[in-house]
């Protein structure tokens, strides 16, 4: 009903608040700039020079971002177990989770603030980002990944090896103490468990376990708080937040990975060991990624097919009703 000398709107015509309301249910992803198929999302983000930043921007921001996170936790990590001045596990879960949470903050808005080849895939396969874009963010990510890495490794003392174990040590063999790995045996030991004693080896299996299921998580949690209907000025703290907690629960296992450019980055200026196991922690993270993203794509088709829920949007449905009837 309206009052004397309005005028209703038209049953087919609801209002622009209503259906802009309705228009958020039914779309979805970081930003608030994807739509409600994989080809509308790619056609939204052509890198064309009119819809957004270039491929320089995207890729400079992905590689600036990477090189940063890397840069912050490993320079940490390499002098956390120095007694006086290292501020152990904590500190090293800390740098990773501030770095990246810093990192979003920067530069998330030009490229969506990934920096983890886990992250884009996951964000691929829920469909928050364009195919196209998996491998030139992936080279980008390694490249800034080296770099943070690289700054690391030449800023080491040369006489710091030496001074702190007591004998000749190289500086690729200290820094090797900042690498993922696992064990194969008590005499190959490169988990930081299996270092202190090798009868709490960690082995391959549960390395692949551990980095797998702690990725999909790290993703998970992404995917959720960067959701259109999520508050976008709390997903940089959130996703810094969570990444500091799981680097807690991995690092006796693995020395915590869960980001393949953070592991090559360090298996590069390591001793050969680190390259040669590099591969668990490119395909446990990708696999935990993959499963986080069919997971998120599976709950987000869903939402569009009923985009109204029953308690949470009444509001809204009882809005529409009064207006259109």
């Amino acid at each position: 009903m309206t009052s004397s000398g309005s005028t209703a709107p038209m049953p087919d015509e609801p209002d622009d608040q209503v259906r802009d309301q309705t228009e958020d249910l039914t779309t979805d992803g970081p930003g608030g700039d994807t739509a409600t198929s994989p080809q509308d999302l790619a056609d939204d983000w052509k890198d064309d020079g009119t819809t957004g930043p270039g491929w320089p921007a995207l890729l400079a921001a992905e590689a600036f971002g990477t090189f940063v996170l890397v840069l912050a936790g490993v320079g940490v990590a390499i002098y956390a177990g120095l007694s006086g001045i290292g501020g152990g596990p904590l500190a090293v879960a800390l740098a990773f989770g501030l770095a990246l949470a810093v990192g979003i903050a920067a530069v998330g808005r030009v490229s969506g603030g990934y920096f983890n080849p886990a992250v884009t895939l996951g964000a691929v396969i829920a469909g928050r980002l364009p195919l196209v874009r998996l491998l030139p963010y992936w080279g980008a990510q390694v490249i800034g990944g080296l770099g943070g890495a690289l700054i690391a490794f030449v800023a080491v003392p040369t006489a710091l090896p030496t001074a702190v174990s007591g004998s000749a040590t190289s500086v690729r063999t200290y820094f090797s103490d900042a690498s993922n790995g696992f064990d194969t045996s008590a005499s190959e030991t490169h988990s930081p468990l299996g270092r202190v004693a090798s009868q709490v080896m960690t082995g391959p299996a549960s390395a692949f376990l551990i980095e797998a299921v702690l990725t999909a998580v790290f993703v998970g949690v992404i995917l959720a708080v960067t959701h259109r209907r999520a508050n976008p000025q709390l997903a940089p703290f959130a996703i810094g937040g969570t990444l500091a907690v799981l680097v807690l629960i991995a690092l006796p296992l693995t020395n915590a990975g869960l980001n393949p450019a953070r592991s090559l980055a360090t298996a590069v200026f390591s001793e050969s060991w680190a390259l040669k196991q590099i591969w668990l922690f490119w395909a446990a993270p990708l696999v935990g990624a993959l499963v986080a993203g069919l997971v998120a794509r599976v709950f987000e088709s869903r939402q569009v097919e009923t985009p109204f829920d029953e308690d949470d949007d009444a509001d809204i449905v009882d809005e529409i009703e009064v207006i259109v009837g």
